[in-house]
């Protein structure tokens, strides 16, 4: 009989940006999936939330937070978890921010502000977390990408500029770590009304035009990111790394929809 090659029972996971939005639906995703997870953020009262989610799930976890621009903060959490579960299988890195600004009237203190978390804090956080992940055998690291990373939007030049970042630095480590056997692939979610998000999306005019443009005609549902979240965390992506996944109800097959 064929094993379950998406199992993740007793596996460790870390996700990185886990407080709300997107990483925290994979980080619950993940824990009733059977993984053991440890979710975090720079908030310590929303990483204890989390974490209570995740034990009513029957999983273990470690309320630890974090803050992605600080090496210091991440090389602590990566001893926290090893001390705690002795091992690290998963990475996810969800943490993001943005800013709607016309690219003229963006300082150079923002844009590198939005870097430092989206694409260098992806980096500082796949640097820390190489030993453990090579020791697991099986290490899987999963980044957020986005639509950005691939087509640009109105006035937010430097979230696209940072996802499209964040996508080859996905394919550049695939391909450095895959001798270490630790595959790293991306999910760029479509359009998925968030914390985040939501101003910009919902019941504007901007929103509108990408409900146009998305086949499915609406907006996708943060659960609705966990089933290719477990593919790429699980045994099914032994084969399978620096790869994108997108989740976008067709809008990036889309050509004209009326």
């Amino acid at each position: 009989m064929m094993r379950n090659y998406l199992e993740l029972t007793d596996r460790v996971a870390v996700v990185i940006g886990a407080t709300s939005g997107i990483g925290r639906t994979l980080a619950l995703g993940l824990a009733c999936h059977g993984a053991n997870v440890v979710p975090t953020g720079r908030r310590e009262d929303a990483v204890a939330c989390v974490c209570r989610e995740i034990e009513l799930a029957g999983r273990r976890t470690l309320a630890q937070a974090a803050d992605i621009t600080s090496r210091k903060s991440i090389e602590e959490l990566r001893d926290r978890v090893m001390e705690h579960f002795g091992r690290v299988d998963i990475l996810v890195n969800a943490a993001g921010i943005t800013f709607l600004r016309p690219t003229l009237e963006v300082a150079e203190h923002e844009w590198n502000e939005l870097f430092d978390t989206n694409l260098t804090g992806a980096l500082r956080a796949c640097q820390t977390f190489h030993a453990p992940l090579k020791a697991s055998g099986r290490g899987r690291v999963v980044n957020i990408a986005s639509l950005g990373s691939f087509v640009a939007f109105s006035e937010v030049a430097a979230y696209c500029a940072a996802k499209s970042g964040l996508l080859s630095l996905t394919r550049s480590l695939a391909c450095e770590w895959a001798q270490d056997r630790i595959s790293v692939n991306a999910i760029a979610p479509g359009i998925f009304p968030t914390e985040m998000n939501e101003d910009l999306v919902s019941g504007t005019a901007r929103g509108r035009e990408m409900l146009m443009r998305t086949p499915m005609r609406r907006f996708g549902k943060p659960e609705e990111l966990v089933g290719v979240a477990v593919l790429l965390a699980s045994d099914g992506a032994s084969f399978l790394t620096g790869q994108c996944i997108t989740v976008d109800g067709g809008y990036l097959a889309s050509g004209v929809n009326s």
